[in-house]
């Protein structure tokens, strides 16, 4: 199977930008901007899906709406080589991890975390620390967001009401 997205043309991109800027538009008014009727706005976005270059529609939220105060980067470095799969395994343990990647350079991971507070957070980085091959971790805190527009500054999930709920 092949990981390449499937094909579109420049109506389907125009939607996608559309949508991007607006998840909520209405296929009317995407078609009217784009000069296409509604049914064929729909007919596009659901080809779009069903072929995964539409991965899902979200709601950004201002994190501290939802108890999400602290925010921060954490570098995390494996004993030997933790394959990919074993470090998303652990990441989908912590609801505070909102993203999670492989990286090239020193460390094996980066997280994206937010906590309720920095106590949260240290709760957090410590649950995380306790991997077993999870040799050390490096984190940076977020003082504030330079674009806060971008998806990164917003939130999908409120934060947990007790770190002690989580599993």
């Amino acid at each position: 199977m092949s990981s390449r997205p499937a094909p579109f043309d420049e109506l389907d991109r125009k939607i996608l930008t559309a949508l991007m800027a607006n998840a909520r538009s209405s296929f009317a008014e995407i078609g009217a901007a784009i000069g296409l009727s509604a049914t064929a706005v729909k007919r596009r976005v659901d080809r779009l899906r069903e072929t995964g270059v539409i991965t899902g529609f979200t709601a950004t939220v201002k994190p501290s709406a939802l108890g999400w105060r602290t925010e921060a980067y954490v570098e995390v470095y494996c004993e030997g080589a933790a394959p990919p799969r074993r470090l998303a395994e652990v990441v989908r343990h912590h609801p505070e991890i909102t993203a999670a990647m492989t990286v090239t350079g020193g460390a094996d991971a980066l997280l994206h975390v937010r906590a309720r507070d920095v106590e949260h957070f240290e709760e957090v980085l410590e649950r995380i620390r306790a991997e077993p091959f999870i040799r050390k971790t490096i984190s940076v805190m977020v003082l504030s967001h330079l674009l806060p527009e971008s998806p990164e500054a917003g939130a999908s999930q409120p934060a947990p009401q007790d770190a002690t709920d989580l599993r």
